[in-house]
């Protein structure tokens, strides 16, 4: 981490997208200050007193709401967040934003009026979320049960996520542009499973059930309740089939298509993070 002037701040930076984008934006030699509760200074989306030290001396920002955009009091953090960035001397802001998301389009309208350079990634489903949220641990166990409709979804990659962020952080031409980012597939979430399997070589069921059942089962795996709600609101409404259908985000922001779930399978799947464990 370094303090100065001209940093970037990336917001949410030990998650998904963020520990990406910070990984790569180091690589770069871009000077970086990572916004989490574990940072120093500490960043927390609900405690405001701790905001205007990680903004000291930033330039740009990668905005990631915790846990979702879709939570109830998003919308005013973010509008509180983006004006005093504004104050703060910001000049370009990032949103990590979600298809099919009423919330989320609603924080969106908040940072294009914020009078900065802005840049929206409206993200499809992480393709990572099946070895990185607590989805890992039903495929390591050989049964995915998850509250999935008979729909089908274009996975994006984390990785092509991060890559078309770290663009609009560091280079021209990403200003006053939304980028919506899918992989290069429709695929419904049984058929995505079957994909792990063959990665894994291995067989893994997969069930339909319940939100309940979900959130249940994801908080015996220790996912904070907080989260496992998250994810059955997201599965209870975007991904109803509104979202059935690709976007050319990536291919507009990099200039290369997006990469494919089975890619993303077979390299989590070499990894050992899929590693069957016996049943109890």
């Amino acid at each position: 981490m370094t303090f100065g002037e001209n940093l970037t701040l990336v917001l949410g930076a030990n998650g998904t997208t963020g520990s990406r984008v910070a990984s790569r934006l180091a690589a770069r030699g871009v000077p970086t200050r990572l916004g989490s509760r574990s940072g120093q200074p500490p960043f927390d989306w609900a405690d405001e007193r701790t905001w205007p030290a990680v903004l000291q001396g930033v330039s740009a920002t990668y905005v990631v709401y915790y846990p979702d955009l879709v939570a109830p009091e998003a919308l005013d953090r973010v509008r509180g967040f983006t004006s005093l960035a504004a104050r703060s001397g910001v000049e370009r802001l990032v949103l990590l934003s979600g298809r099919g998301e009423k919330a989320a389009e609603q924080a969106e309208q908040v940072v294009m009026a914020a009078g900065l350079a802005w840049t929206v990634v409206r993200s499809a489903f992480f393709a990572q979320n099946f070895s990185e949220k607590g989805f890992e641990d039903f495929i390591r166990g050989g049964a995915v049960a998850l509250p999935a409709p008979e729909t089908s979804e274009p996975f994006v990659d984390a990785e092509d996520v991060a890559d078309v962020a770290v663009a609009a952080l560091t280079e021209d031409g990403h200003s006053g542009t939304i980028y919506e980012v899918t992989g290069p597939r429709l695929l419904p979430f049984s058929d995505a499973v079957a994909e792990i399997a063959a990665a894994t070589g291995r067989p893994i069921t997969y069930e339909r059930i319940s939100a309940g059942e979900f959130v249940a089962g994801l908080g015996r795996l220790g996912l904070p309740e907080e989260d496992a709600h998250v994810f059955a609101e997201i599965f209870e409404t975007v991904l109803d089939g509104r979202n059935a259908h690709l976007a050319d985000g990536v291919q507009r922001a990099l200039g290369r298509p997006p990469r494919d779930f089975a890619d993303y399978a077979a390299a989590a799947a070499a990894t050992g993070v899929w590693a069957a464990v016996a049943r109890t």
